[in-house]
């Protein structure tokens, strides 16, 4: 496996500082109280314009660890272009992601998220259990007006509970604070509805193509862009999306595939085989991400990789990825989105997976599209019809019924999904199933209304 892109940031480790309180001290990193919820789940949200400029503020963080213990540095932060989010939405209530931030002016919460990393996932493989290892990731916040204090939090698997680990304090007025986007990469508009603030900023980026190819980038990108607003719910919720592409230029055209003996000079390293996994693609530097669509606009993240080859990866609040030039492309496409943009889960449970126990007994995934019924009541169940069997037979008559249907998450037993088929659970499937159109609607509401 190529090294850059495993051990990521081990000088970056080096060279940040860990937590303090202001008084200099090392600060204490403790569970959170109660019942693991984190303190945004309940308050109202704040004034934006009494809190936060119209810029956006890229945090560039460095998680570290193994499968028994996680660590987190800060790197860098940076002023960048304007903060596309809803100004009425700056308090995330939806329960999703491995991770979490807050943002404090004093006791007040400003502002909250929940995201996933590709570093969560390889420390449930078992090479997390033979060595530590560092990766990037960057989250992104409206640029305070004032001091503010950062806390992160991690979902612990074997609970499902938050805890604290990572904490510190940011001054607007930082000298250090880094001003500008990091490259001159071009930005084309592919679809302008309105307003970001009232939108869902979709941004499009490529991997893999060369300058002389740009003009492939934007048929590709205009294509699956075309796909994913002829499925619903996106089709019916077209006019709530502004879509871009970045015309990131890479020095050499495809992306690194190390099965084949193939590696790439490209803008973000992107590499299939991760985690030994011949079809995952991901970009496993999350700053390089960041580093290139720095001058955009965007509430969501699709990566474009120009290559034939099957494979694709998408991780909740970081990013999606796809090949340009395989048959099902498109349809990758989508169902990464679905899992970046929306938090679903995969409902497949017979292909292989690096993984192991991604969902452990007794612990209600975050997911809204999965369940192991701890808790169902928290999911799809208000959507079952009275009379429909729980469990639901896997079998010809329930097609288009919403159930209780055993295999999902990885999992045949153990798991289940709310539909026999959708597209989170194979290629063939005629669309999403009624779950998870709800669940994409919804992230769809958070970010215009």
């Amino acid at each position: 496996m190529k090294l850059r892109h495993i051990i990521l940031a081990a000088v970056a480790i080096m060279t940040v500082a860990a937590c303090h309180n202001n008084s200099g001290e090392d600060v204490a990193v403790a569970p959170v109280e109660g019942d693991g919820t984190v303190s945004s789940l309940n308050p109202s949200d704040p004034d934006y314009d009494t809190y936060f400029s119209k810029e956006r503020l890229r945090i560039d963080l460095v998680l570290a660890g193994n499968r028994t213990e996680q660590y987190a540095y800060l790197e860098e932060l940076h002023k960048e272009a304007s903060w596309s989010g809803s100004p009425n939405s700056l308090i995330d209530r939806s329960g999703y992601g491995q991770y979490f931030y807050e943002a404090f002016v004093g006791e007040t919460l400003v502002f909250s998220k929940g995201f996933s990393t590709l570093f969560e996932e390889w420390r449930t493989t078992p090479q997390a259990d033979a060595v530590s290892m560092a990766a990037n990731q960057t989250v992104w916040m409206p640029f305070p007006k004032q001091k503010v204090h950062f806390v992160l939090y991690q979902r612990v698997r074997a609970t499902g509970m938050l805890e604290k680990f990572f904490e510190f304090d940011i001054d607007p007025e930082d000298t250090h604070i880094i001003p500008g986007p990091d490259n001159n990469y071009g930005v084309v508009a592919l679809q302008y509805k309105g307003e970001s603030s009232h939108k869902v900023d979709l941004v499009f980026a490529g991997e893999g193509y060369t300058e002389k190819q740009m003009p492939k980038l934007r048929q590709d990108a205009r294509r699956m862009m075309e796909y994913l607003f002829s499925l619903d719910p996106y089709k019916s919720r077209r006019d709530d999306f502004n879509v871009w592409l970045v015309q990131s230029i890479s020095k050499d055209p495809g992306v690194d595939i190390p099965n084949w003996g193939q590696w790439r000079n490209t803008a973000m390293d992107s590499m299939f085989d991760t985690f030994y996994e011949d079809r995952y693609l991901t970009i496993q530097n999350h700053k390089k991400i960041a580093s290139v669509v720095s001058g955009a606009n965007f509430d969501t993240i699709m990566i474009i990789a120009n290559e034939t080859k099957y494979g694709g990866g998408g991780i909740y609040g970081s990013y999606a990825m796809g090949t340009s030039d395989n048959e099902l492309s498109d349809i990758v496409f989508v169902h990464e989105f679905g899992h970046s943009f929306a938090a679903l889960g995969d409902e497949y449970y017979t292909s292989a997976v690096a993984y192991e126990d991604y969902y452990p007994a007794g612990v209600e995934p975050w997911e809204p599209n999965i369940t192991n019924q701890t808790d169902f009541n928290a999911k799809w169940a208000d959507m079952v019809a009275e009379g429909t069997p729980l469990p639901t037979p896997d079998e010809p008559e329930y097609d288009n019924v919403v159930g209780l249907f055993e295999g999902a998450g990885y999992m045949a037993k153990g798991c289940w999904r709310p539909y026999r088929e959708c597209r989170m659970l194979n290629n063939t499937a005629p669309g999403f199933c009624p779950v998870c159109q709800r669940a994409i609607s919804r992230m769809i509401d958070y970010y215009t209304k």
